[in-house]
C-alpha cells in the first residue's frame, strides 16, 4: 500500500512539473497590444517591427498560452482537419473610424493538437 502511495505522489509531482509557465515576449509590450483591438488606435501598427522580431517565439505555444500573451484574437476560423486560425488585426480594420485599405494582420495557425505551427504577418513588407 505504501509503494502505491509513493508511486501516486511521484506521478503527481511529474505531472505538475510538465506544465509550462508562459514567458513574456522580450521587447514586446503585450498590454499595449491587447489594449488596441482591431488595431483601431494605431498602437499595433507602431509595434509591427517588434512583433516581427518575436513572432517565432509564438511557434509551439498552445492556444491558451497565445491568448495569455497577446490576448483574445480579433477573429478566429476553424479549418479542415481540426486546424484553427487566430487573426489579430495590426493596421486599423475597415470597421474602425480610422480604417483604411491597408490590411496588415497577424495570422497564427494551430494544428489539430492545438499548437501554433505557423505564425505570419500578412501583407507586411519588412
Amino acid at each position: 500500500m505504501k509503494s502505491f502511495l509513493y508511486t501516486l505522489c511521484l506521478l503527481f509531482v511529474v505531472l505538475m512539473s510538465c506544465g509550462s509557465e508562459v514567458k513574456d515576449l522580450e521587447n514586446f509590450d503585450e498590454e499595449t497590444w491587447q489594449s488596441d483591438p482591431n488595431g483601431c488606435d494605431g498602437l499595433r501598427s507602431a509595434m509591427v517591427e517588434n512583433l516581427y522580431d518575436v513572432k517565432d517565439e509564438l511557434k509551439g505555444l498552445n492556444q491558451n498560452d497565445i491568448t495569455a500573451l497577446i490576448g483574445k484574437p480579433d477573429r478566429h476560423e476553424l479549418y479542415k482537419r481540426s486546424q484553427k486560425f487566430f487573426y489579430y488585426q495590426i493596421s486599423p480594420h475597415s470597421s474602425c473610424e480610422s480604417g483604411d485599405d491597408e490590411n496588415i494582420y497577424l495570422s497564427i495557425r494551430f494544428n489539430a493538437t492545438g499548437l501554433a505551427k505557423e505564425v505570419q504577418i500578412m501583407n507586411y513588407q519588412p
